[in-house]
């Protein structure tokens, strides 16, 4: 029987200017984690970025006795730098604030995040990856096989939760993308433009 390898992945609660979370974030987070509460994580891992640290502590709250680790794989880096000709229009300049070394950085940091976020496993396992934006939406792509230039524009709503499966001889499988049934109205879609929420 082919084993279910299942991968959660949620962005980081609302966050200020200078990192930390919004009581509305720290609310997100904590509503996330009592969603999640009853999911037999195998482990989880989050971003060492503070706003994600952050969220992953509330969410791992409600998740007693699961191993959690801190890891730069799941920090916030851009993963891939499309030549000039395959950037969409609309994200002309998007990236413009980026060093040649922290695009080199993200690169590296991108082939690493694959070969462990996209691997099967031998047995049925959950996974809870809390990060960024930048990294779910390159998972995403991933998992539909879409060119990878295309995780630019897949946006996820802070504490928004997509889930993806990996199976052996499969594609893997996109289950849910964010899903925000675990938030009031009030919480739901921040870190998206008002035009954008639905």
């Amino acid at each position: 029987m082919t084993a279910n390898r299942l991968l959660y992945l949620v962005r980081h609660g609302e966050a200020t200017a200078d990192g930390r979370l919004t009581e509305a974030g720290r609310e997100q987070a904590r509503l996330t984690g009592a969603r999640l509460a009853s999911v037999p994580f195998a482990s989880v891992q989050h971003s060492p970025v503070e706003r994600a640290a952050q969220t992953a502590a509330l969410i791992t709250s409600h998740l007693p006795g699961v191993p959690v680790e801190q890891t730069p794989l799941a920090g916030d880096y851009v993963p891939y730098l499309p030549p000039a000709a395959e950037l969409p229009a609309f994200a002309k300049g998007f990236l413009d604030g980026y060093s040649p070394a922290e695009i080199a950085e993200g690169a590296a940091l991108i082939a690493q995040a694959e070969r462990r976020y996209t691997a099967t496993a031998e047995h049925d396992t959950h996974e809870l990856v809390v990060t960024h934006n930048f990294l779910i939406g390159w998972l995403v792509r991933h998992a539909l096989d879409a060119p990878p230039a295309r995780w630019i524009g897949i946006n996820q709503a802070n504490c928004g939760i997509t889930v993806l499966l990996y199976r052996v001889g499969r594609p893997p499988s996109l289950v849910s993308f964010n899903d925000l049934a675990h938030l009031p109205d009030r919480l739901r879609w921040t870190g998206f433009p008002p035009g954008l929420h639905v």
